[in-house]
C-alpha cells in the first residue's frame, strides 16, 4: 500500500447503518464533494484531526450490503477495495454496522476482512441496543473476528473519541479468515496470484468473480484474468450463493457465542403503530400528500420576509454603486449586470434552504423509506418501481444527483424510464422562476383563512410535473418491451427523531452547492448579457438620444419618459435585442416578446438563469437612475407596447410557468443522462420530447387564456 503523509480512512457500511452521521461527526463542515475518476459517482470526503496530531482524509463510500455489486455505486466500492495499489485505496477501513441488526452488517465485514484490508468494526446505534435490551460480549466478538470493535452512537457523539484514538494507532489486517476458497477455485486463484502478484486468495478470487470491477487493471492484466477464467471454466457468480450461505452459517455461530441477551422486540412498538397509519393503503397516501402540502406552504409563507429583505438589499446596493462610482462601463457592468444577476440567485436561498431542510428531515426520520414502500405498487403500473420514488423525490432538489440515484434500480427498463422522466420533476432551479412568476399573477391571499393561494399554485406546478413524469413513464412502458421483471426488497428502518446537526449539514452543503454552482453560470452569463445588451452594430447605441429625439420631435415627453425611451431604444438595438427579435416570431404565439426570448435562450445553460437574465435585461432597460424597484415590481411594471397593458398578464405568466414546468433547459442534466446511458440517443430524445411538450402546452394555455 502506498505511503502517504495524510492517511486515508474509508467509511463503509449498509444503507441506514448511520454512516453519514459518523462522517459528519468526524469531519464537521470540513467536507467536499467530487467524483471518483472516470465516473459520475459522488465521492464525499472530508478531514479529521486525530489525537496523534495527524489529519486524516475521511472518505464516505456509497452504502452496500455485500462486496458483490449490483449497481454502479456498488461496483465503484468494489473497485476501491480490490485495487490495493491505486490512489483511492484506503489505508484503513471503518465498517459501520447497525448493532440492532448485527447479522446483516457482519456479512460485509467478513468480506472486507478476507480481502486483507486493515479494518475495525464500529458498532453504531448502541442507544437502540440498550433500548432493545440486547447485550453483547464485545471482547469475545473482537477476538473471534480478529479486529478491534468500538461501540458508538454517531448521532450523539458517544464513542467518537475512542474511535479517533483507535484510528490514530497503526493496525494490521486481521489474520483470521471467515471464508476459504473452494477446492475447485484454488488452482485458478493460485495462478492468478502468481501472474498478477495479488495479495491474498480471497482478493484473487474476487478478481475471477467480478470482471466488471477490474477497470483499474491494465488491458493485458484483464486479458490474463479472462484467460485464467476461461481456462478453468470459472464463470462469474459461480460460487457466490454457496459463499453467502457459508458466511451466514459462520456468522450465526459467532452471534450465538457473543450475544449474552437477545432483543426484546417491544422497543419497535412505536414504529409498528406509526406504520399502521403511514403505510396504510388509504391514510398512507393522505399523509404523504399532506406532508407535501406543508412543504410547499412553508416555502412561500416562511421565506417571504428574508426574500423581500434580500431583494430590496440588492436593489439598493446596485443603486448605491451607481451613485458613488463614476459613470462608465465598469460601473454599468457592476450595477446593471453582475449585481442584479447574482441577486436573482441569492434571493431564493431561503426557499432552497427550506426545501432541503424538509427533504433531509424526511430522510433522517426514516419516513422516506416508507414512501418508497408505499409507492411501489402504484409506480409499477407506470413502468417504474418503488425505488424510482427516491430519484423522483430527489429530482425536486436537483435532477443531476437524482439521475445518478437511479443506479440503485437493477432492472434496465425501469432505470431507463426513471432517467428519462426524472427531469420532468420540478427541481430547485425551477423554484426561482416559479416563485417570481406566481408572485406576479397569483394574489398573496389565503383561502379558508389558512391556505396560501401562492403556495397552492406552487404545489399545483409540482404535482403537474409529477403527473407529466408518470404519464410519460406509462407511454415508455408501452414502447419499451423487455421480459425482465424486478422485485422490491428493502428493510424499513425504525423511526428516529432527526439529528438536527445532520439536517444543518445538509442545508449548508446543498444550499452552498446551489449558490456556488449556479453563481458561476449566473456570473458568466450576466457579464455576457451585459456586453450583448450594452453594445450593438452600427452607431445606433452611441447616437441613441439623437434617434429618439428625432422620432419624438412632435411629442411632449418628460425628462424621465425621454430617458426611458432612450434606454429601451438602446436595448432593442443591442446584440441581445437583435437575437431576441430574431426568435420573437417563434415564441410570440406563446405570448412572449424578444426580452423573454433572450431569457429563454440563456436559461438553456441552467434554468435558474432565467431570473438573473430578466433582472439584468430590465436593469439595463427603461429604468430611471433614481428608480430603486426590485425584480418583482420591475416585472409588474413592464408594459406591452401592443396593448398598452401589463406585459406579464395571467395568460403570459401561466404560459411561462407551464413552459418551464416541462422544458428540458439544463445542459448539465443532458450531460449526466449521456454519461448514465452511455450514448446520445436518450438525452436527445429527452430534449426533443420535453421541449416539444413545453412549447405545445404553453401555446395551448396562452391561446385559451389570452
Amino acid at each position: 500500500m502506498s505511503e502517504r503523509k495524510r492517511p486515508k480512512i474509508a467509511l463503509l457500511g449498509n444503507p441506514n447503518s448511520g454512516k453519514s452521521s459518523l462522517f459528519n461527526r468526524l469531519t464537521g463542515l470540513n467536507q467536499k464533494i467530487g467524483n471518483f475518476p472516470g465516473v459520475t459517482v459522488d465521492k464525499k470526503s472530508g478531514f479529521c484531526l486525530l489525537p496523534s496530531g495527524v489529519t486524516a482524509e475521511i472518505v464516505d463510500l456509497p452504502g452496500i450490503y455485500s462486496i458483490y455489486p449490483r449497481s454502479l455505486d456498488e461496483q465503484i466500492v468494489a473497485e476501491v477495495l480490490l485495487d490495493h495499489r491505486g490512489a483511492d485505496s484506503p489505508d484503513k477501513i471503518v465498517v459501520i454496522a447497525d448493532a440492532t441488526n448485527l447479522k446483516r452488517g457482519l456479512l460485509l465485514l467478513t468480506q472486507i476482512i478476507d480481502i486483507g484490508l486493515p479494518t475495525i468494526l464500529a458498532l453504531n446505534m448502541m442507544d437502540l441496543v440498550a433500548k432493545a435490551g440486547i447485550s453483547y460480549d464485545l471482547k469475545k466478538l473482537s477476538a473471534r473476528l480478529g479486529v478491534q470493535v468500538v461501540p458508538i452512537n454517531a448521532r450523539n457523539g458517544v464513542g467518537i473519541d475512542e474511535l479517533k484514538r483507535v484510528l490514530s494507532q497503526p493496525f494490521a489486517p486481521a489474520e483470521k479468515n471467515t471464508f476459504n476458497v473452494w477446492d475447485e477455485a484454488k488452482a485458478p486463484v493460485r495462478e492468478l496470484r502468481e501472474k498478477l502478484s495479488v495479495d491474498n486468495d480471497y482478493e484473487a478470487y474476487q478478481f475471477l468473480e467480478q470482471p466488471n470491477s477490474l477497470r483499474f487493471l491494465s488491458k493485458s492484466d484483464r486479458e490474463t484474468v479472462d484467460h485464467i477464467r476461461n481456462a478453468y471454466n470459472f464463470f462469474p457468480g459461480k460460487f457466490q450463493g454457496a459463499e453467502t450461505i457459508q458466511r451466514y452459517s459462520v456468522i450465526q455461530d459467532l452471534l450465538n457465542d457473543v450475544i449474552l441477551k437477545a432483543a426484546d422486540l417491544s422497543w419497535k412498538n412505536t414504529t409498528s403503530r406509526l406504520d399502521r397509519f403511514l403505510t396504510h393503503k388509504v391514510w398512507g397516501y393522505v399523509s404523504f400528500f399532506a406532508i407535501l402540502f406543508l412543504i410547499f406552504q412553508a416555502i412561500f409563507a416562511w421565506a417571504t420576509l428574508p426574500m423581500d429583505f434580500i431583494d430590496s438589499g440588492f436593489a439598493n446596493f446596485s443603486s448605491y454603486l451607481k451613485s458613488v462610482l463614476p459613470e462608465g462601463p465598469l460601473t454599468s457592468l457592476l450595477a446593471e449586470g453582475i449585481i442584479p444577476g447574482i441577486g436573482g440567485i441569492i434571493i431564493f436561498v431561503p426557499q432552497i434552504a427550506i426545501l432541503f431542510a424538509f427533504i433531509s428531515v424526511l430522510e433522517e426520520s426514516g419516513y422516506m423509506a416508507r414512501v418508497v414502500f408505499l409507492m411501489d405498487k402504484v409506480m409499477r403500473k407506470f413502468g417504474l418501481n418503488g425505488k424510482s420514488v427516491v430519484p423522483l423525490m430527489s429530482g425536486v432538489a436537483c435532477a443531476i444527483p437524482a439521475i445518478m440515484a437511479t443506479r440503485t434500480i437493477d432492472n434496465w427498463k425501469e432505470r431507463t424510464i426513471t432517467i428519462f422522466v426524472t427531469p420532468l420533476m420540478s427541481c430547485s432551479a425551477r423554484l426561482p422562476i416559479f416563485t417570481i412568476l406566481i408572485a406576479l399573477i397569483v394574489p398573496n391571499e389565503t383561502a379558508l383563512g389558512f391556505f396560501n393561494l401562492q403556495g397552492l399554485a406552487l404545489m399545483g406546478l409540482y404535482l403537474l410535473g409529477f403527473l407529466a413524469a408518470i404519464g410519460s413513464a406509462y407511454i415508455m412502458k408501452l414502447l419499451i418491451r423487455v421480459k425482465e421483471r424486478s422485485f422490491l426488497i428493502m428493510e424499513l428502518p425504525t423511526y428516529r427523531i432527526p439529528k438536527w446537526s445532520n439536517v444543518g449539514y445538509t442545508i449548508v452543503e446543498k444550499t452552498k452547492a446551489f449558490v456556488l454552482e449556479a453563481g458561476k453560470v449566473i456570473l458568466a452569463i450576466s457579464i455576457i448579457l451585459w456586453v450583448l445588451a450594452s453594445y450593438g452594430p452600427g452607431d445606433k447605441l452611441e447616437n441613441a438620444r439623437e434617434y429618439v429625439l428625432q422620432d419624438a420631435a412632435n411629442q411632449r415627453l418628460t425628462e424621465q419618459a425621454l430617458e426611458d425611451r432612450i434606454a429601451a431604444f438602446r436595448l432593442e438595438n443591442s446584440y441581445a435585442g437583435i437575437i431576441g427579435k430574431a426568435i420573437e416570431p417563434v415564441i410570440k404565439p406563446l405570448g412572449y416578446d424578444w426580452k423573454i426570448g433572450i431569457a429563454l435562450i440563456t436559461s438553456f445553460a441552467a434554468r435558474e438563469v432565467f431570473v438573473g437574465t430578466i433582472a439584468t435585461i430590465y436593469s439595463i432597460g427603461s429604468v430611471g437612475e433614481e428608480d430603486e424597484v426590485t425584480i418583482k415590481s420591475r416585472l409588474r411594471e413592464e408594459i406591452n407596447p401592443e396593448t398598452g397593458g401589463p406585459r406579464y398578464t395571467p395568460a403570459v405568466g401561466l404560459s411561462l410557468l407551464i413552459f418551464y414546468t416541462f422544458a428540458m433547459q439544463c445542459m448539465s442534466t443532458l450531460a449526466i443522462v449521456y454519461r448514465e446511458t452511455k450514448g446520445w440517443k436518450w438525452p436527445l430524445l429527452q430534449l426533443t420530447y420535453m421541449t416539444g411538450l413545453a412549447y405545445l402546452s404553453a401555446f395551448i394555455v396562452y391561446q385559451v387564456l389570452r
